[in-house]
């Protein structure tokens, strides 16, 4: 009897506890994953080998030149002031996950060994390997993670801070595991907490983290810096001691012994280099000159090869930014008049032979982008709430205007000059004139950036027959970086690469802090609830369909809100470079982009 009582008091107990876990739900009681997608499960298991796109075979050793237009002047990458090199950001440091980029949105275990999260991602824990180290030797700890976080979180870059605010707790859990729990519903955040830069807190003792610098933090990368003459040149050396040389997920990347960053006066001193030889790799942005350009005798010889890469990525949006924090841009009107005054057929004809095809929307070019026409179903549901407030275009359709490729380009001159005259602007004696007298307009341009001096001179012949004075300010890099990072121009050149997962980055780039707070991507200083909305309902959506359906919507509320004006857009990538280095024949689906050189990259030479 005794027995029968205690296996009844264990059945009822089973059964109770086997109750309980169907109320918390099965993510509550998941055992810790080698990995995290934004939705289902990542595509490579446990026991996976590598990357599907790296080359676990490839030679190691050798060394890549680059040249680059500018200079630097600090080694401190993650704050504000200063200007680093983007190379020794992603290639010194490491965070807990890795990123794939051929999967929209999935991190692999990389200073973490394993992630867990509760039921609704409402916290998520990050357990450290505990072979992780720092280029000293040092072992990654709980400590240092806790540190990095909430130092870059309020000191660190203004891009650390958004998520860092949606942390209520930052907590140790284990003598390897932290636990950061959040104070919104974000499908996303979870998997940004495994993208931080872990950051080694001791180094910063007696230090001021906000102060800029050419002495480097010391990191867990796979590089070191070896040689740093600011504004000149700098070389990164693999680390021979890098803790993380056998890890699966590192299998084929970060093959190269030595990065090394040459720097020019501008692009054309730096192509000219290149075909001297003194550099081993160059991205080409313009068509007409990868067909003309490229004839020098190593081209000739095979000692460079020119390699066409494709991609699957949106567009982005690159052109001229109208900031609105400027009384002239305020009204959308004047807006869609610059944007009429471009004329984009003659430019892309004189400068590509019309080979580039135009942007049509952020997220052209790919799943993401906003359909042609009037939006319907889940679409029109999300943006319907707004519909008073929406510019024209956003709910029936925008599309930026077609000119016949003529020089004078008379059609989107003569709806230029009505939209200003319905905007309280009029003509007098050929100056365009409004309530605060004369317009005048100027357009700020980075030094050494040919092509876009090119585009920005035929355009500005095109406003001054609307009567607009216009100026062309060309300054260093140095100048132009502080100038838009306080949003000190009327028009700038503005690029913005956007990817397959768009997530919390896109109050970085839209959302309405960006007005004041200097540091943001939102330099045409949009304030738009529905943008906000909009992103909102990407990172609160519980489908595939439901996100596609609100970056469907932001990219109309961004495209129709008219803030820039675009160019063209590259639907493959461009690279000539030394014969020796080669990449596997995998590509990821973002092509070249993040990830790819010289992450992927070996040199044969002998």
């Amino acid at each position: 009897m005794a027995q029968t009582q205690q296996y009844l008091t264990q059945a009822i107990r089973t059964a109770v506890l086997g109750m309980f876990a169907t109320c918390l739900g099965n993510s509550a009681l998941a055992e810790p994953a080698h990995g995290i997608a934004m939705y289902g499960e990542p595509a490579l298991p446990p026991d996976f080998v590598s990357l599907p796109y790296a080359n676990p075979d490839a030679p190691q050793g050798g060394r890549i030149i680059f040249g680059e237009s500018g200079g630097y002047d600090s080694l401190r990458p993650f704050i504000l002031k200063g200007r680093s090199v983007y190379g020794h950001r992603v290639y010194g440091y490491e965070s807990l996950m890795g990123r794939s980029w051929d999967e929209p949105f999935t991190l692999y275990g990389l200073l973490a060994e394993s992630v867990e999260t509760g039921p609704n991602r409402e916290w998520v824990e990050f357990t450290l390997r505990p072979e992780a180290r720092f280029s000293d030797g040092s072992p990654v700890t709980v400590e240092d993670v806790l540190w990095s976080f909430e130092t870059l979180g309020t000191k660190g870059h203004p891009r650390y801070h958004g998520a860092w605010k949606k942390v209520s707790s930052a907590e140790a859990v284990g003598p390897r595991t932290v636990r950061f729990t959040f104070n919104t519903d974000d499908q996303e955040i979870a998997l940004i907490m495994g993208l931080r830069p872990i950051l080694k807190k001791a180094w910063f003792d007696g230090r001021e983290f906000e102060d800029s610098g050419m002495e480097a933090p010391i990191g867990s990368g796979p590089y070191v810096v070896e040689k740093a003459e600011a504004g000149t040149s700098l070389v990164l050396k693999k680390d021979p001691d890098w803790w993380g040389a056998d890890l699966p997920f590192n299998q084929g990347l970060h093959n190269l012994d030595e990065i090394r960053y040459e720097f020019f006066s501008d692009g054309g001193v730096a192509f000219e280099a290149f075909r001297a030889g003194d550099t081993d790799s160059n991205r080409e942005f313009n068509a007409a000159k990868w067909e003309t350009a490229y004839d020098f005798p190593a081209i000739d010889a095979g000692d460079v090869v020119k390699s066409i890469i494709p991609h699957q990525r949106p567009s982005g949006i690159t052109g001229f930014v109208m900031n609105t924090r400027r009384d002239l841009f305020k009204d959308w009107r004047v807006r869609e008049a610059l944007i009429q005054a471009f004329n984009f057929e003659f430019i892309n004809a004189a400068l590509n032979g019309g080979s580039q095809p135009r942007i049509t929307s952020y997220y052209a070019n790919s799943v993401l982008a906003m359909a042609p026409g009037a939006a319907t179903g889940k679409v029109a549901e999300l943006l319907e709430p707004f519909s008073a407030d929406l510019l024209p275009g956003t709910l029936e359709g925008y599309t930026f205007p077609e000119t016949d490729g003529s020089e004078s380009n008379r059609r989107g001159i003569r709806t230029a000059l009505r939209l200003l005259e319905e905007a309280g602007y009029t003509v007098q004696d050929g100056v365009l004139t409004g309530a605060e007298g004369p317009v005048k307009l100027t357009i700020l341009l980075r030094s050494g950036a040919a092509q876009t001096s090119n585009i920005a001179e035929i355009y500005a012949e095109s406003l001054k027959r609307l009567g607009i004075d216009v100026t062309l300010e060309t300054v260093d890099s140095a100048q132009y970086k502080e100038r838009t990072e306080v949003y000190d121009f009327d028009m700038a050149y503005y690029r913005r690469g956007l990817s397959l997962s768009p997530g919390n980055e896109q109050m970085l780039y839209w959302g309405k802090d960006g007005i004041t707070n200097p540091g943001t991507r939102n330099w045409m200083g949009m304030d738009s609830p529905a943008a906000e909305a909009m992103i909102e309902a990407m990172l609160t959506s519980e489908s595939q369909d439901d996100y596609r359906a609100a970056v469907h919507a932001l990219d109309r509320v961004l495209t129709a809100g008219r803030y820039v004006i675009p160019i063209w857009y590259n639907p493959v990538s461009r690279i000539a470079h030394k014969s020796y280095l080669k990449f596997p024949e995998t590509t990821q689906m973002y092509g070249d982009w993040i990830g790819f050189q010289p992450d992927v990259w070996w040199s044969e030479q002998e």
